[in-house]
């Protein structure tokens, strides 16, 4: 399934430098002007994971195919997007269509590189973008919620719920807050309510874009982003793209030593990918056999048919049982086999909920 995440940020604060980094192209025109990015650029990345690895070099697996991460690199917002202003319709629309929003801040001060309000302030620029998608919801919730209300006044149903969730929503919005504090009571609002597809509702993370400096321990302007994303029950990172453009073509035991000239453990890919997955609810099982060890990831929560049918839609539908072994078992006993011998595979059901690090082999029949 992976997981497919907008850039979104004001213009020239390092989206597509970024995402160019990320996805390790130059798909995306990074270029010191507004509105560089006219069409939303989108890339799909492996996700690294040295559990993969591990389980491909015990099964000798001939391939390694990791689970895949989507960017969508979003043109700049500006204020009044809601209205059109700048490219803001089409944008609102991309971001509509995004699993989760990184929110990009410029944390650098540089003379040559404009910012579009001549000042370098994150928290001024988030609430600029955040203002312009909760504007946007408003003027959607305001001509919903009130034909919802109207047809609920005849006994419709699905407009009663519309009208309770959606309303609750309205409330919030009125007040200045993202949808995404709404609180639905039960499943057919939690339905009710992502079907309405709101900007403000999408999860965020923050993506602190440091000077190459402050890379390993941020700055005054990204620590001010880890209060706000602390205060919002939201996720923060800290990246350099500057820094994560110099690893792009790099062979991986070159990377490993500039990292470490930089103080840094880890790129920003992978910071930004383990956070996007905690923000998600995301977890990985794996299928591994001599052809290939693959990764594949589901929602924390999913039951093992569930799992069987990212693989295919067959494996759902007539799926009788899943061989399971714990990760932590099939590496330290050296492969299913011995996994086997020891106890360590179980047989489970359509109930079994599925665990991160699931070594999986499905049964099924059609």
């Amino acid at each position: 399934m992976g997981f497919r995440c907008g850039i979104v940020g004001l213009p020239n604060v390092g989206k597509s430098t970024l995402f160019n980094a990320l996805t390790e192209t130059q798909a995306a025109q990074a270029a010191n002007y507004p509105f560089c990015t006219i069409e939303p650029n989108v890339g799909q990345v492996g996700v690294p994971d040295e559990r993969l690895d591990k389980l491909a070099a015990i099964a000798s697996s001939a391939k390694i195919i990791p689970t895949q991460l989507g960017f969508v690199d979003i043109a700049g917002l500006v204020r009044g997007a809601s209205q059109g202003e700048g490219l803001g319709n089409q944008f609102l629309g991309n971001i509509r269509e995004v699993d989760a929003i990184v929110h990009v801040l410029r944390c650098f001060e540089d003379d040559d590189i404009q910012h579009v309000d001549n000042r370098v302030d994150p928290l001024l620029d988030a609430e600029t973008v955040e203002t312009e998608l909760l504007l946007s919801d408003l003027e959607s919730l305001e001509k919903r919620v009130p034909a919802a209300e109207k047809r609920a006044t005849g006994g419709d149903k699905e407009s009663k719920i519309a009208a309770s969730v959606l309303g609750q929503t309205l409330a919030l919005l009125r007040e200045g807050k993202p949808a995404r504090m709404t609180e639905p009571k039960d499943d057919e609002e939690a339905r009710v309510f992502r079907q309405a597809q709101l900007l403000t509702a999408k999860p965020v993370l923050y993506v602190c874009n440091v000077d190459e400096d402050s890379a390993a321990n941020g700055n005054d302007f990204s620590a001010r982003v880890f209060e706000k994303a602390k205060a919002e029950n939201a996720n923060a990172v800290i990246v350099s793209a500057a820094i994560e453009s110099e690893l792009v073509g790099m062979e991986l035991e070159d990377r490993m030593v500039f990292l470490e000239e930089m103080g840094l453990h880890e790129t920003g890919l992978s910071r930004i990918i383990r956070a996007g997955y905690e923000l998600l609810d995301l977890i990985t099982f794996f299928t591994v056999g001599p052809k290939e060890a693959r990764a594949w990831t589901v929602h924390k929560g999913a039951k093992a048919p569930e799992a069987a049918g990212e693989i295919h839609s067959d494996m759902e539908r007539g799926f009788i049982r899943a061989e399971t072994i714990a990760y932590d078992d099939f590496v330290s006993l050296g492969g299913e086999t011995a996994a086997k011998d020891a106890g360590k595979l179980r047989q489970e059901g359509k109930d079994y909920v599925v665990k991160d690090g699931d070594v999986l082999h499905f049964k099924f029949n059609v």
